[in-house]
């Protein structure tokens, strides 16, 4: 099996707010065996037994959940996809996303280079939903990643933070906001980090929200109810390595929110289409057809 200079990787967590996935590059195509639809696949007893105790852990943002429609149809594109589960606090083993962004981009960190070593190769492509927006935009800024990253394309993204539909700012103005994050601290250090206008935000975007040299692609919805108002998603980087999608602007009756984003055929064509110049480049409503 031969694969290119370029990999991706996935990272994901248990949480709906945090997760992210990583590709890998092109392989030949009769290597590759056609996607097949989850309504025809058939998976073993000991599969499903897997998958059940995933189930069990978390409802939704896993490894294996999030990834579950897009991963397949990226190792039958040629990809070589890995993920990683991030962010677990000591005393709460059933949920991850939860530790600090900082901390979890230092384990992108090491998963990266773990990749880079196996694959015998220089650079990831990574593919982020939600906190997988956000967090390994740490790990390119403050952490090396930069050097070891080519691609870097996320959707239902958090660039600049959300109010949550509003809650945060009422909260603020009730004075409630200090007293219910010193409650909530403790079993989510992530939580409050991507509230609009964070220390964490603050100090991530000052000085500009991207890194020299790797190429994004950030992919927003208007009807994400996570990440409010949906432009909060956007880069402000006006730099040709750039670009904000409105996935509405693809597809104007897309009605994906932000968990349905990750089932979306469109938000996986304009991905591959990011990651693979030899893929179509014009995305539309017909791209859900296949």
């Amino acid at each position: 099996m031969l694969f290119t200079k370029t990999f991706s990787i996935a990272a994901a967590a248990l949480v709906a707010i945090a997760s992210s996935l990583v590709e890998a590059s092109p392989i030949p195509n009769d290597a590759v065996s056609e996607y097949v639809p989850l309504s025809k696949r058939s998976y073993t007893t000991e599969e499903i037994e897997a998958h059940e105790r995933i189930q069990k852990r978390s409802s939704i943002g896993n490894g294996w959940d999030n990834w579950l429609y897009m991963a397949p149809r990226f190792v039958a594109k040629g990809y070589c996809v890995f993920s990683l589960t991030y962010g677990e606090l000591p005393g709460i083993p059933l949920l991850a996303g939860l530790d600090k962004m900082e901390t979890s981009a230092a384990q992108l960190s090491v998963y990266v280079d773990k990749v880079l070593a196996a694959t015998n190769t220089t650079k990831v492509n990574l593919l982020g939903h939600s906190q997988g927006s956000l967090m390994p935009r740490y790990y390119l800024r403050f952490l090396g990643g930069a050097s070891k990253v080519d691609k870097y394309a996320a959707f239902g993204t958090i660039a600049y933070g959300t109010t949550l539909l509003g809650i945060y700012p009422f909260l603020t103005s009730l004075g409630l906001y200090d007293p219910i994050k010193k409650i909530i601290d403790p079993f989510c250090k992530s939580c409050f980090q991507f509230l609009e206008n964070s220390p964490f935000l603050q100090n991530l975007n000052a000085g500009g929200d991207t890194v020299p040299g790797v190429s994004y692609k950030f992919i927003v919805s208007k009807f994400d109810q996570v990440v409010t108002p949906y432009t909060n998603g956007q880069l402000k980087d006006k730099s040709a390595l750039v670009q904000n999608v409105v996935l509405q602007n693809l597809c104007a009756v897309d009605l994906s929110d932000h968990v349905l984003q990750m089932a979306d055929p469109i938000v996986f064509h304009a991905a591959n289409a990011f990651f693979d110049g030899a893929a179509p480049q014009t995305v539309n409503c017909l791209s859900a057809l296949w």
